[in-house]
Order: structure tokens, then sequence, then C-alpha cells
């Protein structure tokens, strides 16, 4: 299997439609209303499971299948990898980044709350010496994440603090983030 690398220089860049807040506003509405009806009909509509798969190549990166989707996660050189792509972590918060967005536009929709942009970053705090094998007594994963979400539109500072609520309580990555979730892992030999 050939691997094609890209230039550091010349990032992959997906073309997003352009969509005007009236077109959004009919696609929340329209996707809350058929979700809603779905879920009124049959409960159990509302149970999703997600699938992704990986294959490892190269030094440490992984081409990753969901759905109809490929996306490749590495580790920069420091880290073994060929830093052709993002690494697990810069995804696990570019998800969280993403999912935000997505829960940001459904509730301010859903509440009537207007908002033009929506920019968010998102930092995590991780000790690499328990990867590395140096200090068992770190967490391996994050110590801390800190999320800043902008923002903009008529509203006041207090609705969109109701938006944010609304958010918190109902954005499935942010969940993932803030509560324990159960995992099974199980090896075969191939």
């Amino acid at each position: 299997m050939t691997t094609q690398t890209l230039a550091p220089e010349r990032p992959t860049t997906i073309a997003i439609p352009a969509i005007s807040a009236a077109e959004r506003a009919e696609r929340l509405g329209d996707a809350g209303a058929a979700w809603g009806k779905r879920i009124d009909q049959n409960r159990d509509s509302a149970k999703l499971t997600y699938r992704v798969e990986g294959i490892a190549e190269g030094g440490v990166a992984t081409r990753v299948r969901a759905g109809k989707h490929e996306f490749v996660i590495d580790e920069p050189a420091a880290l073994a990898g060929d830093d052709v792509a993002a690494s697990p972590v810069d995804y696990a918060l570019g998800a969280l980044v993403g999912c935000q967005v997505v829960v940001y536009r459904l509730y301010a929709q859903a509440l009537g709350i207007q908002v033009d942009d929506i920019h968010v970053t998102a930092e995590g705090d991780l000790d690499a010496a328990r990867l590395l094998g140096k200090d068992d007594s770190v967490r391996p994963g994050f110590s801390g994440v800190r999320l800043n979400v902008e923002l903009t539109g008529p509203e006041t500072q207090e609705r969109y603090e109701q938006l944010r609520d609304a958010v918190d309580i109902n954005c499935p990555v942010y969940d993932l983030f803030a509560n324990p979730t159960p995992v099974v892992v199980s090896v075969t030999k191939g």
C-alpha cells in the first residue's frame, strides 16, 4: 500500500459550503423536527452506535475510516511519528471543539438565541511522563481541559450564558471529557 504525504507548507483544505443564517436555521429546525418525530414514534431510534476503524501505517501513524470519511492520525517526530497529521490528543480536542460548535448551533436555534459566529479554542494539559514510563503517579490523559467559546451576535451576555449551560449538559463529546465512560478492550490474534 502506498502512502501519500503532503508537504507541510500546503495543508489540505476541505471546502465547506457557505450557508446563510436562514438556511442554517431551516436545516436545524428540519433536522430537529425529524429526529423529534422519529424518537416520539420509536424511543430506540435515538440510540446510535458509531464505528471507526484504524490501520497502523508508517512509524506510528493510523489511517482511520469513519463511515465514508478517511483521515490520518500521526505524532510529531519527537514521538516517533512522521508528523503527516495531527496527533490523537489533537483530534480529541478537535472533536470537543467540533461538537461544541454543533451543539451551540442546535441549542441557539432551539432557544431562539441569535448567534452570528462561533469560535472555540480548546487547550489540554498532558504530562507525557506517564506515557513514556517515567512517572506512574500522573494520569496518562489530560489533567485539565480549558474551553474558550467566543460568540458574536446581538444577545446579552446572560443569554449566551444560558446557551452555554444548555450546551454543557447536552454536548456528547463534552460529556466524554467531563465524565467517566466505560471502555471494554479485547485483543485478538489475527
